[in-house]
């Protein structure tokens, strides 16, 4: 049996993390191109683009002429809180969709397919409700959040544009139709109605299970590492278990739709915050090598400052490493491997510390890989490195405070 009434109200529709985090990172590091995407030059561009489109490709559903729709309309932006017009539109013939024209302070939504014909009451509210959610997305805290849709859009249309601002703007997307899935659920005052109405759009039939289909996209999600493979929508199996979660309260909900929507930190796909994230892990790894003062040559301290020129080795000894990602399992490798060769003097010193710390974070064999590649050392060798890594760093501290202490 699937519950019919959510647990979740108005006030529980925010941004997600992701969201709210990309936006300060655009406000922070792109105050250029903010300024520009915020001005109202750019908001009026904007406005009349989406006027003559509306105008020139689609028909005005006028409330005297379809009074039902406007009632479930009415419903669902009550529920909403919105106060703004609402002008409805329909298509062409084709899939079912529904899409909203934003305007500030106006809600511009389209229909497309039969989906007047096929969405009973409730399951209408939920379409309506999605795209009304995108508005309350668009208008809140000053637009800002139009704002990064825009600089967004901009960017993937951009042929010069970094392959991390195409992974932002799918990314950004993908979270922008869970937060109007959450809009639905909220509008039509139900979470079944949610589901079957996502269902009915992919599939185009007139009758679906709820509980039915919960439990298939359960099947799916099982799978270990799930990500969607999605470029402008997760999959409907995704955002029916993520909307499931969200009703419930569950505590992971957040997570879980973060590991389904990004996957694990990936170096070949990294976004605007991955490479944040991929940075932040490159500054601990460097720490975590360099953190013994045996490490601290002039030459390997004069390496880390390559990568970051404020970087200073810890004070005091880091807490051992997490395992990383496999897909960065690589990159580190080959950090790690410019270290190992950066102060010949050192022996294999620096080696054998990289072997162990190459080992905690799970990527020994790409680094070994590496080492015997790039600076072509004898696998001999690095055989012998590997069994006495532990004697040699003992060594190497010993005599660190030996000489400390003349």
């Amino acid at each position: 049996m699937v519950e019919t009434t959510p647990a979740v109200r108005l006030e529980d529709l925010t941004p997600l993390p992701y969201q709210q985090a990309l936006a300060a990172h655009l406000q922070a590091n792109e105050p250029e191109v903010w300024r520009w995407a915020a001005s109202a030059e750019a908001r009026e561009e904007h406005a009349a683009a989406v006027r003559a489109d509306l105008l020139r490709n689609s028909y005005r559903l006028d409330a005297d002429a379809h009074p039902d729709l406007h009632a479930h309309c009415t419903a669902a932006a009550q529920r909403m809180g919105i106060t703004a017009r609402v002008t409805l539109y329909q298509a062409g013939d084709g899939t079912m969709n529904a899409t909203l024209y934003f305007l500030p302070g106006e809600a511009h939504i389209v229909l497309s397919g039969p989906l007047l014909e096929r969405l009973q009451g409730p399951e209408l509210q939920a379409v309506l409700g999605h795209e009304l959610a995108h508005y309350l997305l668009w208008e809140r805290d000053g637009g800002k959040y139009h704002v990064v849709d825009r600089i967004l859009q901009a960017a993937a249309a951009d042929s010069r544009a970094d392959a991390s601002h195409l992974h932002a703007a799918r990314r950004y997307g993908l979270y922008t139709e869970a937060f109007a899935d959450r809009g639905a659920c909220i509008a039509c005052a139900a979470f079944e109605p949610a589901v079957t109405a996502l269902v009915k759009v992919q599939t185009g039939l007139a009758q679906v299970n709820a509980a039915s289909y919960l439990r298939q996209a359960d099947e799916i999600c099982a799978e270990p590492e799930l990500q969607t493979r999605g470029t402008s929508h997760p999959e409907v199996f995704v955002r029916a278990r993520a909307l499931r979660l969200w009703t419930e309260r569950q505590p992971e909900a957040d997570e879980w739709l973060a590991g389904a929507l990004e996957g694990p930190l990936d170096i070949a796909t990294l976004d605007l915050l991955g490479q944040q994230r991929a940075n932040a892990l490159t500054r601990e790894t460097i720490a975590q090598l360099l953190q013994r003062p045996f490490l601290q040559s002039e030459s390997l301290l004069a390496h880390a400052r390559r990568f970051f020129p404020n970087f200073a080795p810890p004070s005091a000894t880091m807490p051992p490493p997490a395992p990383v990602p496999a897909g960065v399992h690589d990159y580190l490798a080959s950090v790690l491997v410019d270290f190992v060769a950066a102060d010949p003097d050192l022996d294999d010193i620096t080696l054998a510390a990289a072997l162990g710390l190459a080992e905690a974070m799970g990527c020994a064999d790409q680094l070994e890989q590496r080492v015997v590649k790039d600076i072509r050392f004898p696998k001999r060798s690095l055989t012998r490195v590997k069994r006495d890594a532990a004697s040699l760093l003992e060594k190497a501290a010993a005599q660190h405070l030996q000489g400390a202490s003349v």
